[in-house]
């Protein structure tokens, strides 16, 4: 008996003793659960009916030089609508629903009364709490809507939810679009990417609630953290000078039915991009800004590299610019391949500034090969100590890689040095080729090219952008007077001669690149090509304050080379910048005429030309507009077109009162002037658009 009960109590507590183990377990689990992942389930649960949404900062402005817009982001508003029975009753619901419908169908124009009455009817049977009225609503619709039935009472009364949100605007539209930069699947392009950590600002929070049909609305304005701006860059882009660069550079494409071009104006003694257009040919016939092939394609340059491989052979002392090199009918053979010049008959015995001039591939060829065959290293090594094996290093990102093979690169070869020596087998972009350029108008000084002044917030500035000196010395002093001289001569007697013009001095180099199609070759080889033309250069060369790369490719028809296709694009953006931005020096006055000629130095033609005439001055050109100015040589009096555009400030410095009130009355201004005599100085800068009534001070002297 004793057995039998010892047996059933040791069963009870056996019993008891798991039930109570199980217990303790269970404690220890809830135990655990609170307070060791107690964050975490919390948050689990928390998220499940609350989150906090980020809320998109306003992102900077970014500004043209003059502080003229270029990119800014304007407000735009989402509608929406809480149209459950807690918020309104069906009886003022249904008194106003016709009105609201009515109201919202005259605002946007995109439903009828009765579609957006369908929706709201709709939208309260299935008790919607964030039902969509519309998206990109303008602040001045907001103002607008917030006043129609339901709406004017409210969020909490009405129902009314306004989500604000941004849109990015460029108020030049494409004018610079790809350098600007944009938005792309979440990626930022041009200077909207690179200076992104400035302009992006930081990002706030709204506290968000899930409704019944999953769906996430703001539960109110105090919940939300604020977002901070970002800040603004102001820009070296000139308004001014990239309308004239993209204008000019767009016509030429048409007509010559190109597949691209890209066009760079730079300041020489700072690296400040003034202007830079990159324009494609869409499948519509347009041409747009879809990549920026100046910072981003690294290509054969062409002839344009020849001063290059001139600048080694000088600074080597090897040869100088009064050398003659004989280059016979204009054919070469190095190992397999034969090379042309582009005179059928050749150019005979030529100095080696001619080489350059006439941009005779066998005369460079032959400096290059003659000189360094023995050691090809030598070259290519001077070649970099140039700045032109490295990347400029730009803040804009995907800059192209500058290629300059190496002796001993597996794609050497007998024929490498002489190809390299004339610009191919290197690759470099259209950035990197000007501001190579612009390092021998800089007197040999290769500065970095530069696209922002200043970091700004809240109208101050917070941090100051100054040039930076990327190679102090690119060659020495007289290899680059060698080289300024030979540049001035392609213009005034070589390939570019058809761009000259006595007003002032350009200096600058052809190119024409022959581009390989598939299987075929290039140089003188038969077989499917294609031609890139290219212009680099800088003016006024005397005095060099810019320079500019032109560079087209696949230009169609019987022009295809950079004399006939690139140079006359340069030279006429070129024309414009120096009448609108380029300021003379003062010139000593030496001439018995030109110490008796009249102090004015423009107005119209007729009147000036008689009166240089009484002094005997004789016109060397005859303009083909009405307002000119007059510049004197010795005895010779040479007339430029002063050029006006429509709703752009005129430049009337230089004219009399008379003819500078006619001029800028009939452009819709208002005129005050100081003093007597001819115009000083204009109070207003030309080539700012003009508002209308704008008042404009001349002062007279």
């Amino acid at each position: 008996m004793d057995d039998f009960k010892n047996d059933i109590l040791w069963r009870v507590y056996l019993i008891y003793f798991v039930v109570a183990l199980f217990a303790l377990l269970i404690i220890g689990k809830v135990v655990y659960i609170q307070v060791v992942e107690g964050d975490k389930w919390k948050e689990v649960a928390r998220n499940t009916t609350l989150r906090y949404a980020e809320i998109d900062a306003a992102r900077g402005d970014v500004y043209a030089d003059d502080g003229r817009l270029l990119a800014t982001s304007l407000p735009v508003y989402e509608i929406r609508m809480d149209l459950s029975s807690q918020v309104t009753s069906d009886e003022i619901f249904y008194s106003k629903v016709d009105s609201l419908a009515s109201n919202l169908s005259r605002l946007f124009g995109d439903r009828s009364s009765q579609q957006y009455r369908n929706v709201l009817i709709e939208g309260r049977k299935n008790q919607e709490r964030y039902l969509l009225i519309k998206r990109n609503v303008a602040y001045n619709e907001l103002n607008k809507l917030r006043e129609f039935p339901l709406f004017r009472r409210g969020r909490f009364r009405g129902g009314l939810i306004v989500v604000k949100n941004t849109r990015r605007e460029m108020p030049f539209k494409s004018l610079a679009a790809r350098t600007i930069g944009y938005e792309r699947g979440g990626y930022y392009v041009g200077l909207e990417g690179a200076y992104r950590d400035y302009l992006e600002g930081i990002k706030g929070k709204r506290l968000m609630r899930k409704t019944s049909g999953n769906r996430w609305i703001p539960i109110n304005d105090e919940n939300e953290i604020k977002p901070e701006n970002g800040k603004d860059i102001l820009t070296t882009i000139n308004i001014n000078i990239q309308d004239i660069v993209e204008s000019s550079l767009r016509k030429q494409l048409h007509e010559f039915d190109a597949d691209y071009g890209t066009a760079v104006v730079m300041e020489v003694a700072t690296g400040k991009i003034k202007a830079i257009s990159n324009l494609t040919v869409t499948e519509a016939g347009s041409y747009e800004e879809l990549f920026n092939y100046a910072v981003g394609e690294s290509t054969e340059p062409g002839s344009t590299f020849k001063l290059a491989s001139l600048m080694v052979a000088l600074e080597d002392g090897v040869v100088s610019p009064g050398d003659h090199i004989n280059t016979g009918k204009g054919i070469i053979t190095y190992a397999d391949r034969t090379m042309h010049d582009s005179e059928a008959e050749g150019f005979g015995k030529i100095t080696v500034k001619n080489a350059l001039e006439v941009s005779s591939n066998v005369g460079v060829s032959k400096i290059i090969y003659d000189n360094y065959r023995e050691n090809p290293q030598k070259y290519i090594d001077r070649i970099r100590a140039m700045g032109l094996g490295e990347k400029l290093e730009i803040e804009i990102s995907g800059e192209g890689n500058p290629v300059v093979k190496d002796i001993t690169s597996s794609e050497w070869s007998g024929v490498s040095l002489p190809w390299m020596s004339i610009g191919y087998g290197v690759s470099f972009t259209p950035l990197q080729m000007l501001a190579f350029y612009n390092a021998v108008a800089n007197d040999g000084i290769m500065v970095k090219p530069m696209f922002i002044k200043e970091i700004r917030q809240a109208g101050e500035t917070i941090k100051t952008f100054h040039p930076q000196v990327i190679n102090e010395s690119i060659a020495s002093g007289h290899t680059i007077k060698h080289s300024k001289e030979m540049l001035l001569g392609v213009v005034e007697n070589g390939t570019a001669k058809n761009i000259y013009t006595p007003v002032y001095q350009i200096a600058g180099k052809t190119g024409t690149a022959q581009v390989a199609n598939t299987k075929f070759g290039y140089i003188g080889e038969s077989g499917g090509v294609s031609y890139r033309a290219s212009f680099v250069g800088y003016f006024p060369a005397d005095y060099p304050e810019f320079s500019m790369i032109i560079v087209i490719h696949n230009p169609k028809g019987r022009a295809f080379t950079g004399r006939q296709v690139a140079a006359p694009v340069f030279r006429e953006i070129a024309d414009k910048i120096f009448t609108t931005h380029i300021n003379l020096p003062q010139k000593s006055i030496e001439t018995p005429l030109m110490a008796n000629l009249p102090v004015f130095r423009a107005g119209n033609y007729h009147d000036i030309l008689k009166i240089y005439e009484h002094f005997n001055g004789h016109p060397s050109n005859v303009p083909e507009t009405q307002w000119v100015s007059a510049h004197i040589n010795k005895d010779t009096v040479t007339f430029r077109d002063r050029e006006f555009i429509q709703n752009l400030v005129p430049n009337v410095v230089g004219m009399s009162l008379k003819d500078a009130l006619y001029i800028l009355e009939n452009a819709g201004m208002k005129v005050e002037f100081t003093g007597k005599g001819i115009v000083r100085k204009q109070s207003i800068r030309p080539g700012l658009r003009i508002k209308p009534g704008q008042t404009i001070v001349l002062d007279l002297s």
